[in-house]
């Protein structure tokens, strides 16, 4: 059924007419009375402004601009007094709409100063829906937080780790672990090892546990000097053999990965690692005062668990979103959509590239939609304090400041001043504290239940929940 909504503005008339699902067309009709007294007078402007050879400024004949300028003139005032008329219903309707009207037929109506009659321009709109988020409000918000508590092996292993960071190299004469680091030089060659003239030599430093297992077992006992002739895909496996053809310039050469090469042995490294004492301690948490292994552990068991629970507020916080978007009913002008797409932009989109874009578009304006609500119906906002103490805190921060310290520093509230004055900036802080706010109050109105995992479990998790998102 078409629904025809007609609103009259001095001699201009407005229909609106439904075409699809919160989707319409709104028809602007002017006549001569709307547009052809601005155009007159705007030519009368003109011919006091323009300079023309033969005339003094100011005394310009207004049929002569009329004949250089006329048309230009003309077909500017009917638009702006198209766009006048339907800026005026527009904000006496108070639609909700989700962008500017699309012009239907604006560079087809052929308009002529001097046959000044009614016109019609046609304009498409897509209105934002009602709807109410049922999953607040139906007993199923509910979600699980992670909390992943360290493991001694955990501990073991980043001590491990940080030992070998700070650890030292030196030269040995054969390969005996998989730790070992190796200078190889690759050479092209035949499949006899038959070194190929005048060919690119490529040098690597590599340990030995990058190369496939099979292979690498091969190496232990192998002296600096040695050499072997291997194919690419039998020395590495898929991941590190596409690393090497990247790296070396073969991705997409056919036959790259079958290819011949003498690796020789120049240098064979060991990687001794640094002794846990109080220098070691000192230089992996400068200025924390750990002085013993105990102290050690105890630190790297909090930031492990920070930085797990971090993730988990984050994976927590996807979840949500994704119940909202995915569990509240909203229907959206799609055609609509896809078409406003495929103008917005420097370059317009084609079809497919709508297509593509579309489902990633279509969660995002689902969010937007209930985010908005949610913000407008509980005044969630950030106040001009907020965002000051937000810079001064992140000043501190940079400035490696204590609280307290920059309570009268009248660098730091100079600086502050400055960010307040930075509109982008501002911007972007206002909508990431705002964001904040927003999970902060969806949070409180979730039941949560905590649940103790391990960092793998967790991991297992977190890959599973990120490869099913939509």
């Amino acid at each position: 059924m078409l629904i025809f909504i007609s609103f009259l503005s001095f001699m201009a008339t407005i229909n609106r007419e439904n075409i699809g699902v919160l989707n319409d067309r709104i028809s602007v009709k002017v006549d001569r009375g709307d547009y052809f007294p601005h155009f007159e007078k705007e030519l009368k402007q003109l011919s006091k402004s323009v300079n023309l050879p033969g005339f003094r400024k100011g005394m310009v004949p207004v049929g002569l601009v009329k004949k250089m300028h006329g048309q230009t003139v003309f077909t500017q005032e009917v638009i702006k007094s198209v766009e006048k008329e339907l800026s005026n219903y527009l904000q006496n309707e108070k639609l909700n709409l989700f962008s500017r009207p699309l012009p239907e037929n604006i560079d087809s109506v052929q308009v002529d100063m001097n046959n000044p009659t009614e016109y019609k321009f046609d304009f498409e709109i897509g209105l934002k829906p009602d709807f109410e988020i049922i999953p607040l409000n139906n007993g199923s918000f509910n979600f699980t937080r992670y909390a992943v508590k360290a493991e001694e092996k955990d501990i073991d292993e980043e001590i491990k780790r940080l030992q070998k960071k700070a650890g030292e190299r030196r030269e040995k004469e054969e390969i005996t672990t998989e730790e070992d680091i190796l200078k190889v030089r690759f050479q092209p060659s035949d499949e006899t090892g038959k070194v190929i003239e005048n060919s690119e030599v490529r040098e690597e430093q590599i340990l030995v546990s990058y190369f496939a297992p099979k292979f690498s077992k091969q190496l232990t006992g192998r002296k600096k000097g040695d050499t072997q002739t291997l194919k690419l895909s039998d020395a590495f496996e898929d991941k590190e053999l596409a690393y090497i053809l990247k790296d070396w310039k073969l991705e997409g050469k056919e036959g790259a990965a079958d290819e011949y090469y003498v690796m020789t042995i120049e240098q064979i490294e060991e990687l001794i690692p640094k002794e846990l004492t109080e220098d070691f301690f000192n230089e992996v948490y400068p200025g924390s005062g750990i002085l013993t292994e105990e102290a050690l552990r105890d630190r790297i068991r909090q930031d492990y668990e920070a930085y797990f629970t971090n993730e988990a507020n984050h994976l927590l916080d996807h979840e949500i979103f994704e119940k909202l978007v995915h569990e509240t009913p909203i229907e959206l002008p799609e055609d609509f959509l896809k078409r406003w797409m495929k103008q917005e932009g420097e370059q317009p989109k084609t079809d497919e590239e709508v297509a593509e874009a579309y489902p990633s578009f279509d969660h995002e304006t689902r969010w937007n939609l209930i985010s908005s609500k949610i913000i407008n119906e509980n005044d969630l906002s950030v106040s001009p304090e907020e965002l000051q103490q937000n810079f001064r805190e992140r000043l501190m921060g940079y400035f490696g400041m204590k609280e307290g310290d920059a309570a009268d520093n009248e660098k730091i509230n100079d600086f502050v001043a400055n960010m307040m004055k930075n509109e982008k900036t501002v911007e972007e802080t206002y909508r990431n504290l705002l964001t904040n706010k927003l999970f902060d109050w969806l949070r409180n109105k979730a039941t949560i239940v905590e649940k103790e995992v391990t960092a793998d479990e967790f991991s297992k998790l977190s890959h599973n929940h990120h490869h099913h998102e939509h």
